[in-house]
C-alpha cells in the first residue's frame, strides 16, 4: 500500500532526520511536541526507552511528525484489514474509516486536526497505564462525539454503527442490521440511570465500575508494550 503524504499544517511541519539518529535528542527537539522528553515522562506512565521506542515507530509513519485524519485511517485500517478474525482474509476488506474516524477525535485532545507525537502518546499512556478512571473517562470521550458532556442514543448509534461495519460483517454467526441499535439500547438501559434520554460521565463510570466484563476488557492491553 502507498502511503499519503501527511499534512503539513499550514507548512509548518520540517522533515525529521532519516538517518536514524539519537530519538531522545529528535523527541527533544521536534517541533510540535513543544513538551519534550521530560515533560512527556511526566505527561505519561511510558518509559524513557519506551517513549524512545514509540517515537521511532510515529516517525517511520510519519516524517513530517503530524499525522492527519487521512493518513491515520490508513494506519489504523492495516491493523482491521479483514474484520475481527485472520481466518476471513479471503473476505473483502471490512471498513473501518469510520470507527478510525472516533478514534483519530479521540486522540486529537486539543482538537486541531492533526496528531501531533505528545496527542498519541498521552491517548496511548491513558489506554495501556491509566487508571479504571482514566480509561473510563477516555472511552467515554470516544462516545461523546460532540464533546458537549453526555453521551445521546444518537452518538451512540453512530459509534456502534462504526464498529458493525469494522468487524460485524464478518463475525460468526453474522449479526442482525438491527445490531447496533440493540445494543445501544441495552446500553441505555444500564447507563441513564435518571431517564433523561443522555447518559452523563457519573453514569458512565457509575455503571462500567460495576460492570465486571467492562472492567475484564479494561486490563487487556495493560503492559502490552
Amino acid at each position: 500500500m502507498t502511503r499519503r503524504g501527511c499534512w503539513t499544517h499550514g507548512g509548518l511541519c520540517r522533515r525529521l532526520p532519516a538517518d536514524g539518529g539519537d530519538a531522545e535528542l529528535e523527541l527533544s527537539a521536534v517541533r510540535h511536541q513543544p513538551e519534550g522528553l521530560e515533560q512527556l515522562l511526566a505527561q505519561t506512565k511510558f518509559t524513557k526507552k519506551e517513549l524512545q521506542s514509540l517515537y521511532r515507530g510515529f516517525k517511520n509513519e510519519c516524517p513530517s511528525g503530524l499525522v492527519d485524519e487521512e493518513t491515520f485511517k490508513l494506519i489504523y485500517s492495516q491493523f482491521f484489514p479483514q474484520g475481527a478474525s485472520p481466518a476471513l482474509a479471503f473476505l473483502p476488506l471490512a471498513d473501518a474509516s469510520t470507527y478510525a474516524h472516533f478514534l483519530f477525535d479521540a486522540f486529537d485532545a486539543d482538537r486541531n486536526g492533526a496528531l501531533c507525537f505528545q496527542d498519541f502518546a498521552v491517548g496511548l499512556s491513558v489506554l495501556l497505564r491509566g487508571t479504571v478512571h482514566q480509561k473510563l473517562k477516555w472511552a467515554f470521550n470516544l462516545y461523546d462525539i460532540n464533546k458537549d458532556g453526555y453521551i445521546t442514543k444518537e452518538e451512540m448509534l453512530e459509534i456502534m454503527k462504526s464498529i458493525y461495519d469494522m468487524m460485524g460483517r464478518y463475525t460468526h454467526p453474522t449479526l442482525r442490521d438491527s445490531a447496533p441499535a440493540e445494543h445501544v439500547e441495552l446500553f441505555f438501559q444500564k447507563m441513564d440511570r435518571n431517564g433523561d434520554g443522555v447518559v452523563t460521565f457519573e453514569e458512565f463510570l457509575e455503571t462500567c465500575q460495576k460492570d465486571e466484563d467492562i472492567m475484564s476488557s479494561m486490563r487487556i492491553f495493560e503492559n502490552v508494550i
